[in-house]
Parts: structure tokens; sequence; C-alpha cells
């Protein structure tokens, strides 16, 4: 028996996809599609000593696609979505909101119990894009090839070369050139998307014809509080208030009270973190008095914290009063805090309350459905990808708008739709109107961005009101730009 045979060297990985057909709907409203899920192999090239040498396997990438029947390919959009992390999977989207099944679980305030369900999502977009959902390595089922280290690929440099080597995989073996393309991204998905159009643009050629940017965060600086940075203490007050708005602190419209608080927080909030000990007393108290009335927190607690109250600090003070804690992803939710004299959250409930579902409904939804049988760990949201490398940026500021930039410029067809939650924790819509409004682009490039807002928090389509406006405003945003290509 030969050492190959008896298995002392292994077989190189293959690709290992099922493919199964279904339908939703009925009548006018029904979809036949094909599902393909499964891990496939990525290679690069090998040179050595300035000679080609092959192509080495390097990862494996879990994804799940969504076609549909006798359309034509050269009309047909295809949308690929991912979520972010760093460390998350594409679930998120894939059962939340995008894909033709979804997972059901309540709200805030009323949650399904255990087990879970899955019904059909005749909002799907289904109706009008084919949809790729992408697990980057370390996160579902993807993981890397024997012979090379995981922490090669978290970071945000390997990160982006690997979902663009597997969007043109993807997009050369389905012949899929000529069909329009969209990028969908949620939370650190939307740094990557931006990153994306760009790197597919500039090194093969691919212009996409839409981003969908959900929950958008393009520059760090605007959402992570350091010592020197005031930003985020202005850009996070808005989200303050209507949370505040949400939970009976603050009264009267929530919008109305929203736009209240933002000309706050760009004004005389923003002028007042920039005086620092400069402000005379009365001055500063004015501040510390309305900074309270649009946030629902005690005066005294506002002025211990020198106007710079954190995303944690409100989030564990809150509703102190009442002995809960609210969550980060979406502000709607609350929970018990183990010690109610923490000055900071010590857990996020919106986050417990998501996983469960999620993770149930994925792991019973690909093997039981698409026929993926598999005995590796689905990764939902691992922190097996920390610590994130940005070494690309190091001693400067992580962003990605300059590379949304870059993009719109390269293709002036481009078309970007972006979905905020007031309810957003993680990434607050203030902040990413913020970045929005310092992109360096001509007046005619910023009529391609449109904005959407639903009284909701990070994964808006939890609250099931904004899911089906968030499903309609997206399958409106593919058709119209669809159209113009």
């Amino acid at each position: 028996m030969s050492d190959e045979a008896s298995g002392d060297h292994p077989q190189p990985p293959t690709d290992d996809l099922v493919v199964t057909t279904h339908q939703i709907g009925s009548g006018r409203s029904k979809l036949s599609y094909t599902a393909t899920t499964g891990r496939v192999v990525l290679r690069e090239e090998v040179i050595t000593d300035g000679k080609f040498t092959g192509h080495q396997p390097r990862a494996q990438i879990f994804h799940t696609s969504y076609v549909l029947d006798d359309a034509d390919p050269a009309t047909r959009p295809v949308t690929f979505a991912f979520n972010g992390g760093p460390g998350s999977s594409s679930v998120w989207l894939h059962l939340g909101l995008l894909g033709p099944r979804r997972v059901i679980m309540g709200d805030a305030g009323e949650l399904a119990p255990p087990p879970y369900k899955i019904e059909d999502n005749l909002e799907s977009l289904l109706a009008v894009s084919d949809l790729v959902f992408i697990d980057p390595v370390t996160t579902g089922f993807s993981r890397t090839t024997e012979g090379h280290q995981a922490d090669d690929f978290h970071g945000y440099g390997r990160d982006i070369e690997s979902v663009t080597e597997f969007v043109r995989l993807w997009t050369s073996r389905n012949g899929r050139w000529l069909s329009p393309k969209y990028l969908a991204g949620e939370s650190y998905g939307t740094t990557r998307a931006a990153a994306l159009a760009a790197r597919l643009a500039e090194n093969d050629g691919l212009y996409v014809n839409g981003l969908m940017l959900i929950s958008s965060v393009l520059d760090l600086g605007s959402v992570h509080y350091s010592e020197g940075n005031d930003l985020p203490y202005a850009l996070y007050f808005p989200t303050f208030t209507a949370t505040a708005h949400y939970h009976g602190k603050v009264s009267g419209r929530l919008r109305t009270r929203v736009a209240e608080a933002e000309q706050f927080a760009a004004g005389d909030l923003w002028v007042g973190l920039g005086r620092g000990n400069r402000l005379s007393v009365t001055e500063r108290s004015d501040l510390v008095q309305r900074y309270s009335a649009l946030t629902g927190l005690d005066p005294e607690y506002v002025d211990r914290a020198d106007l710079r109250v954190t995303l944690h600090g409100f989030a564990a003070e809150l509703l102190r009063d009442r002995g809960q804690v609210i969550g980060r992803l979406d502000m709607r939710f609350t929970g018990w805090p183990t010690d109610h004299n923490r000055d900071h959250m010590d857990y996020d409930p919106s986050h417990a309350a998501i996983t469960g579902p999620y993770s149930a409904a994925l792991n019973s939804y690909v093997r039981s459905e698409l026929g993926y049988a598999t005995d590796v760990a689905y990764n939902i949201l691992t922190p097996k990808v920390q610590p994130w490398s940005y070494k690309e940026f190091e001693g400067e500021s992580v962003e990605v708008a300059t590379a949304l930039t870059r993009a719109m410029r390269a293709n002036p067809h481009l078309r970007v739709h972006v979905a905020c939650g007031y309810y957003d924790g993680a990434t607050p819509h203030f902040a990413a109107e913020h970045v929005f409004a310092h992109l360096k682009l001509p007046e005619d490039a910023r009529d391609r961005i449109e904005w959407a807002y639903y009284e909701a928090g990070h994964m808006m389509y939890v609250h099931e009101p904004s899911r089906l406006q968030q499903s309609a405003d997206l399958a409106k945003f593919v058709t119209e730009t669809s159209e113009r290509s």
C-alpha cells in the first residue's frame, strides 16, 4: 500500500458544495430558486526564487448562494452580503433580513422561547436579486487550510484580500461578470464593503452598481472613545436622546427630540467640549442642564462625567432607578446587572437576546434544509479573530471613507444606500452622518447617496415594522439602480 493510500499524505482540500432546490410564496409571488452551500477553497499563486510553482490552498470560505431559477444572468442582479464584528458570520443578514428563510425570535419585551422557528421570508431580497452570503475566515464554517495560520487572515488587509478573491471567483465560476452587482454589509461589514468596492474596481476591474451599508461605520475614530478624542461624546448624544425617549425618560415626538439633540451635539455641546476648563461656571451649568434634559440623566452624574458620558456608562446609568441595564446593539432591550453599583454595563442584553435564536436557526437550517452536514462548529460571532490587525493604519485613524470616494470616483454609476437605527448603540446614526458629510465628493456624486432611518437598533430587522420597511427600501434601491445599468 502506498503512503498516499495509507493516509500519510492527506489529500488537498476541495470544494464541498451542496446544491438543493426550493420555492417560497405562491401565485405571482412564488420564487423558485437553487441554493448552493458549502466551502470554496481559495488558492494563492506561489512564487519561489522568482518562479511560479503553483497555486497553494490557503483558506476554505463557507458561503450560501440563492439563484432564482430561469432568470437571465445578464440582467439579474446579484448581491454579496456579509456582517462584521470583526469576527461575525453572515447569519444575521442571512436569516434576519435578506434570505428566503428567516428566524422568528420576537422583539424587545416579547422574546419567543426556545426552541425557535424558521419560516418563509416573503420579503426576501431574492425577489429582485440573487444572493451570496459570505463568512470570512474563522467565522461560520470558514477556516484556513493546513499549513496556514488563521491569524494571517485576522486583520483589515488580509480580510479584504480574501473576500475580494471569493467575490471574483464566484462571479467568474457562475458567469456573472455582466450582471448588476451589489455589496451589502452590516456594521464592520460596511467597513469591509467600502474597501471591497475600491479593491474590486482597482485590482480586478469589477465595478459594483451599489453598496447597501447597514449600520454604517467608515471611520472607527467616530465611535471609539479614546483620550483626547471628543468626537464620539458628541456623535453618540442623539442616540442617547432617542434611547431615553424610548424608555420614557424624555417626552415629546421622537424625531423632534432627536433633531433637537443633533443640533445641540453639533453646536453648543461640541463647542463646550472643545473649550474644556475654559468654560465659565455658568456656561458649564447651562450645558449640564441641557444635556440632562435631553438624555434623562441626573445633572450631577453628567457633571461628574465632565459632559463626557460613554455608551457603557449611559447604558448602566439610564435605568439604574429601575434596577436595569440597557443593550448596546439595540438599546430598546433591557436586563439586570450583576452589580447595581457598576459604573458601566457588564453585559449586552440585546446581544444575549439574539444569539440563541440565530444560532439554533442556522445550525438547523443548513443541515436539515440545505443538506450541508459537518461536525465543525459554526462560529456565529467569535472572539477567535482578536486581536484584529490594523497595521495598514499604523499612526493613523482606521477609516475607509477615502476608499469609498475612490470607488465612487472610479465608477460614476456607483450608488450608496445607508441604513441607520435610532437605537443603535454600536454604530450611531449621527456618527455615520458626520463621516459622510466629510467625504471629498463633488455635489453630483453626493446625490448618489441615499439614507433610511428606522426606529430600531443595530440589527433593525429585529423590529418587525422596521424589517418590513427596510426590505421594501432595499428592494427599491436594487431595482432602481439596476434599471440604470
